[in-house]
């Protein structure tokens, strides 16, 4: 944890600021201490240079041991192939330049695949997670001076409202128990002005209907067999790729069809893994947006990418002063 976090963490309990006490240090970065409310009292521990405002995964544990098993897999740095920032951009619609100076809010950060790409384009970036998906963050890109990572609940999110410029999450939000309040936690967050952009599973066509019964008995297994059982992926791509006989497999027992073999391992393990995983049309996820006010609402191609812009509330003389240059203007 950098000591420059104490700027925008607070108490997720009571908001109230925290006081950091320092026992281990490195480079600049908090390796171990402890944050202490100012206000209540409570204590939050710093370990392995994460702040820790959750005792631990819960409900989403799963994609703690799935990103320590697969931490470099996504990570364009590591398999140089851009997929992770292609993914992005299709998912919020921003570029380098929208990023740039600007605080932003990655809300699951997992490994730290978008994370990275937020500060390779000059942003700085709070990646939170419930689990200890956080570990394998901060090892790959938290030491960076434009990186935070931060183990936290979206429901209780340790910042203030309207702390951010954008926030984003890929992928995520239909893995919380209540992904519809999760996103309003999420747009609270951002000020006035800013942008919210999110990708969730979408619930078009027959296939998901099947994935969805396979998941009643995947979801009980432990996490390791599940991990070795995900690997028929690889091999059963081949299979999958026959014309008719793949497409009605792609149908009742979906597998990744990605090309690298280690992403097809690990979106299996994805799918089959996590306690919860709804699924939206699109006019559900665009009422999401408009009953917590955002404008300027556009979708993106492939279900469901979707962003707005959180309206600016103009004070009474800025609203005196916008009136009198429309007047002017006309």
């Amino acid at each position: 944890m950098k000591p420059h976090a104490l700027t925008f963490l607070v108490c997720p309990s009571c908001r109230a600021e925290l006081s950091l006490s320092a026992t281990e240090e490195a480079d600049g970065e908090i390796e171990t201490g402890l944050l202490t409310c100012r206000g209540c009292a409570t204590a939050y521990p710093i370990t392995c240079g994460v702040p820790r405002f959750v005792a631990g995964g819960e409900y989403a544990s799963s994609f703690g041991f799935q990103w320590q098993r697969f931490r470099h897999t996504q990570l364009d740095s590591q398999n140089g192939s851009g997929i992770s920032a292609a993914a992005l951009r299709a998912a919020t619609g921003w570029t380098a330049a929208d990023y740039r100076g600007r605080l932003v809010l990655d809300v699951g950060v997992g490994s730290g695949r978008f994370a990275e790409v937020v500060a390779d384009a000059g942003g700085e970036v709070v990646g939170i997670d419930l689990t200890a998906a956080v570990d394998a963050a901060y090892q790959n890109i938290g030491r960076r001076p434009n990186v935070h990572i931060v183990q936290a609940d979206v429901f209780s999110m340790p910042f203030r409202d309207g702390t951010f410029d954008r926030a984003f999450s890929i992928g995520v939000l239909h893995h919380t128990p209540d992904p519809a309040r999760a996103f309003g936690r999420m747009v609270a967050a951002v000020r006035d002005g800013g942008g919210v952009a999110i990708y969730v599973y979408a619930r078009y066509g027959p296939a998901h209907r099947f994935s969805d019964a396979i998941r009643t008995v995947t979801t009980r297994l432990p996490l390791p067999v599940m991990l070795a059982a995900s690997t028929l992926a690889i091999p059963l791509y081949y299979l999958y790729r026959v014309p008719l006989v793949g497409g009605l497999l792609r149908i009742v027992a979906p597998i990744s069809m990605h090309r690298d073999w280690r992403w097809r391992w690990l979106d299996t393990f994805d799918w089959y893994t996590p306690q919860y995983q709804f699924k939206y049309l699109y006019p559900e996820v665009f009422r999401w947006f408009r009953a917590n006010g955002l404008e300027d609402i556009e979708i993106f191609d492939e279900p469901i990418r979707m962003r707005g812009t959180k309206p600016r509330v103009l004070s009474a003389t800025a609203r005196v002063r916008e009136r009198d240059e429309q007047l002017a203007a006309v």
